[in-house]
């Protein structure tokens, strides 16, 4: 038995004897004292209560005989009055134990007690009216004796109450005794037995304890404290806690041991790691200041096939697309003249051909005899390994590495590559859109000295002109007296002009007035869109974060409820569009990119965009599609998506019960003839959207396409909505070429069919602008525009996951966040912080400053434009006008939206621009282009 068995052994028969012994004094005294309080208290109260009720009876009832034979007026009225009181008293001293009584049969006896007195009292109200009448006593005597019997049973009941109550205090009273007694005797064997116990386990736990423990204590003054890499073990003998220490104390030894070892690894590690970001650190630096390919290329490869230990290498960059497109070798490390690897190859051709078809690496170990390509003063080597390496843009590879060592490559070499290779990229792609610049911009000298060549020969065709023009005059000296033949009609003319132009300055004012309403009304709407983008940009960011699956800690339902409030924001976001997109419907402009779509996955879209409505409203959702629908369609795939989620969206708000369905089949073009011109495209569709609910009635189905009407459009109407929805479907629909029909009849349900057609060429006479109202008409494309194409940067937006994993720039950045609202501060916060940075914040421009003047290490501000105190523009301004700013980089931030917004912060010194709400993506990929550069 181990010794803390023993132990807990011993000490437990203790405590157990003591407890049982107290258990039983405890409840021995308790029931001692429930038992004296139940006869001082209880019983003893009862029995005097039901012989002060028996005295207070008994004195009424003297007082009754009193009043009836001997007494006088002034008396009779005394006795009365005190059978009154005693009535009272009796009656609540009857109460009083009616609550007190524990025991069925006191309950029985006092039930009794209470009828007869009851009844007695009955006759006592009789026999005291008629003594307050002034009967004789003759005439009460039949009373009297009916009183009388009465009387006897209200006291035989009490008495027999009483006998009771003093029976059961007698019964309590003995049990005590006895209670008392057995506590005496098992107090006194339980005290003896404890001792005997006691004394016999404290006995076997001393003489069991002493064993063993020499050994240990042995072993441990034999460990060599300064050398811990190899630690004694102790001898496990026994199985009980000694033994415990003993194994125990080897697996100390054992983990000592292994930390040991563990920490030497993680020195190596952390050497390793440092090797590797001295070196990124300084071909990073060698970039600097690169502006052509070649001369990149020559400097990279030469930097670079040192720090792997290459004897040799070749760097390839990307020329031409499509068939045209190959790989141009521009620069080579301790290459042999012309030998020294190919000139240019295509995708696919050999095995660094496929390496860029295939965008992977590939290092090759297994190198025959006699390849020859290391070559020295004294002859040709071959190499050990080659390792070839792509590097990619945008998931597009741009170039391609290769070199060859006498020694294998390590994995520490590979690392670094990769990390290398991950910002090349971003490099070339900047250096060749200097490049490419620097060729336009000479382009442009070519043609304006062209056109100065071109002006000097306008100007000699001009003095030819001139002569050409006195001949004129002469010709206008025969012309002056026909003019003066004209003049009197001229005169004619002028007062009809006079008038011409007071409508002219009436049509001017008109114009004026509406110029300026139309101003309002555009500010209004950009207001409107600040306002409604603002919030919606925090939830937007926080359900992108929360949904995201690798980075979440929500549980996978949870994280499809964060899914579901981000498309239904981007639905809101795309709704608030659609209302701006009234002011360009207005005027007939609307923009719309004819691009390819899949329609074979519109009912699984349509599925999962609404089963969820079907089932909460307990309807049928059906969607048919014929086979003959063709898979691939050309039309505006987002104005498509609109006008079908705006026809479900009312089918569903109007049906109550039934079913909701879909039709989509090949559409009859003689059919589509007699709603729209069909010239022009390939084929037709026609989707049918049928519900089973209110339907329309006639004379309302043309004003649902109307904007703001509703067939239900009273003012107590039941079905909410703005009446934009039917008419946004129809504007959409002529803008795709398409038309939306109605057959309904009220109370049957309706069917609206909408024609749309295929159109691969889009529409010829279409102008490309889209700008209806041209301050709100930025709000719907700054979301998508790159950022500052001007400057040369890279389209950060288009960077795939991979890109931005490999990149990791944030780490250890600090940004500072501008903004007014505290939503949007919330979420970029959360949003940043995620990725590494640390995050500064300031409500205004006051704040920004003070804190940039506090020397805070920020290495970009996101700048919101509209805030209280001091905007965006002068915070930047004044940024910019401090020298140590100039090339902080500060991207502006805003959800108003208004044209020109863009060219406004580049002025006021942004160096780039992003309209709310935010799209988490764009904004990080633009966050890694400036903290790249």
């Amino acid at each position: 038995m181990g010794f803390k068995k023993k132990q807990m052994l011993g000490f437990g028969l203790i405590l157990l004897f003591l407890a049982i012994l107290l258990s039983f004094m405890m409840i021995t005294l308790n029931n001692l004292k429930s038992s004296m309080t139940e006869i001082v208290e209880n019983r003893y109260e009862k029995v005097q209560a039901s012989m002060e009720i028996r005295q207070l009876f008994s004195r009424s009832d003297r007082e009754i005989l009193f009043a009836a034979n001997d007494a006088n007026k002034e008396e009779r009225a005394e006795s009365l009055e005190i059978i009154n009181e005693n009535h009272n008293l009796i009656e609540s001293k009857i109460a009083g134990l009616s609550g007190s009584l524990n025991k069925a049969k006191a309950k029985q006896l006092l039930k009794e007690f209470e009828t007869q007195y009851a009844s007695y009292s009955i006759t006592e109200a009789e026999l005291i009216q008629k003594i307050k009448s002034g009967n004789s006593s003759d005439n009460l005597s039949s009373l009297m004796d009916d009183q009388r019997e009465k009387r006897t049973k209200v006291i035989s009941t009490m008495d027999e109450f009483k006998d009771y109550q003093e029976g059961v205090m007698k019964d309590t009273l003995s049990n005590s005794k006895q209670t008392y007694e057995d506590m005496i005797g098992f107090v006194i064997f339980a005290v003896i037995l404890s001792i005997l116990v006691i004394s016999v386990t404290v006995v076997w736990m001393i003489r069991s304890t002493s064993k063993d423990l020499q050994s240990i204590t042995k072993v441990i003054k034999n460990i060599d404290f300064k050398n811990l890499s190899v630690i004694p073990r102790i001898p496990v003998r026994t199985t009980d806690e000694i033994g415990d220490i003993a194994k125990s104390f080897n697996d100390m030894a054992e983990s000592l041991e292994i930390y040991n070892q563990k920490e030497k690894d993680f020195t190596e590690k952390i050497s390793e790691q440092n090797w590797i970001q001295t070196r990124v650190a300084d071909i990073a630096t060698m970039y600097q200041r690169i502006v052509d390919v070649e001369v990149l290329a020559d400097r990279f490869i030469t930097r670079l096939a040192p720090m792997m230990g290459a004897s040799i290498g070749a760097f390839y960059v990307k020329r031409g697309e499509g068939v045209d497109m190959r790989f141009v070798k521009l620069a080579s490390f301790a290459g042999d003249g012309e030998d020294s690897g190919r000139r240019e190859f295509r995708l696919g051709e050999g095995l660094i051909g496929q390496c860029a078809l295939e965008k992977k690496s590939k290092v090759i170990e297994d190198i025959p005899e006699d390849f020859q390509l290391v070559t020295t003063g004294l002859g040709e080597v071959n190499p050990k390994s080659i390792v070839i390496a792509p590097v990619i843009f945008e998931d597009e590879v741009v170039a391609m590495v290769e070199l060859a060592s006498l020694e294998a490559f390590t994995k520490l070499q590979k690392t670094f590559l990769n990390q290398v290779l991950d910002t090349l990229g971003i490099t070339i792609n900047n250096v060749e859109g200097r490049m490419e610049i620097e060729r336009l911009l000479k382009e442009s000298q070519a043609q304006t000295e062209e056109l100065q060549a071109q002006s000097e020969e306008l100007q000699s065709q001009s003095e030819e002109m001139q002569a050409q023009s006195e001949e004129l005059q002469t010709q206008a000296e025969e012309l002056r007296m026909i003019n003066e033949q004209l003049e009197e009609r001229n005169r004619e003319t002028e007062e009809k002009s006079k008038e011409l132009q007071v409508a002219k300055l009436n049509l001017e004012k008109q114009a004026e007035e509406l110029k300026l309403s139309s101003k309002y009304k555009s500010e209004f709407m950009a207001n409107m869109s600040h306002e409604l983008r603002t919030p919606l940009n925090s939830i937007l960011i926080l359900s992108e974060m929360l949904s995201d699956p690798n980075d979440s800690k929500l549980n996978e339902e949870q994280q499809e409820f964060a899914r579901v409030i981000n498309s239904s924001g981007q639905d809101l976001l795309t709704l608030i569009n659609d209302i701006l997109d009234l002011s360009k419907v207005e005027v007939g402009k609307l923009e719309v990119v004819f691009d390819e779509m899949n329609l074979s996955e519109l009912p699984e879209l349509l599925h999962r965009n609404f089963d969820h409505v079907a089932k909460k409203k307990n309807i049928d959702f059906i969607i048919e599609k014929s086979k003959n629908v063709p898979d691939i369609f050309f039309t505006d795939e987002q104005r498509f998506q609109q006008i079908l989620k705006n026809l479900l969206s009312n089918a569903f708000k109007f049906t109550e019960k039934g079913s909701v369905s879909v039709q989509i089949k090949k559409a009859d073009e003689e059919n589509v003839a007699q709603w729209i011109q069909t010239k022009g495209a390939s084929n037709w569709v026609e989707i049918k959207v049928t519900d089973t609910g209110i339907g329309i009635s006639k004379e309302k189905q043309k004003l649902i396409f109307e904007a703001f009407q509703q067939g239900d459009g009273a003012t107590m109407r039941k079905y909410g909505g703005t009446g934009l929805g039917l008419s946004i479907c129809r504007e959409f629909a002529k803008l795709l070429g398409g038309w939306v029909i109605v057959d309904s009849e009220e109370g049957q349900g309706s069917t609206f069919t909408f024609f749309i057609p295929s159109m691969p060429e889009g529409f010829k006479n279409v102008d490309e602008a889209i700008a209806a109202s041209p301050e709100v008409a930025a709000a719907n494309h700054d979301d998508s525009a790159a950022p500052f194409g001007d400057q040369g940067e890279p389209d950060a937006g288009m960077m795939d996951d991979e890109d931005r994993d490999k990149a990791k720039p944030f780490c250890n950045k600090t940004v500072l966040v501008v903004d007014d609202d505290h939503r949007n501060i919330f979420a970029l916060k959360n949003a940043l912080k995620h990725e590494g940075m640390e995050i500064l914040t300031a409500e205004n421009g006051f704040e920004c400053l003070e804190l940039l003047e506090k020397g805070n290490n920020i290495d970009v501000i996101l700048m919101d434009i509209m805030m209280p105190g001091m905007d965006g523009y002068e915070t930047m301004t004044r940024i910019r006008e401090q020298s140590k700013f100039e090339d902080l980089p500060i991207i502006a931030l805003t959800a108003k939206a208004m044209k020109g917004d863009r060219e406004k912060c580049l002025k006021a010194g942004a160096s780039d621009y992003v309209s709310k709400p935010l799209k988490l993506d764009q904004l990080l990929s633009v966050l890694r282009v400036w903290l790249t550069n």
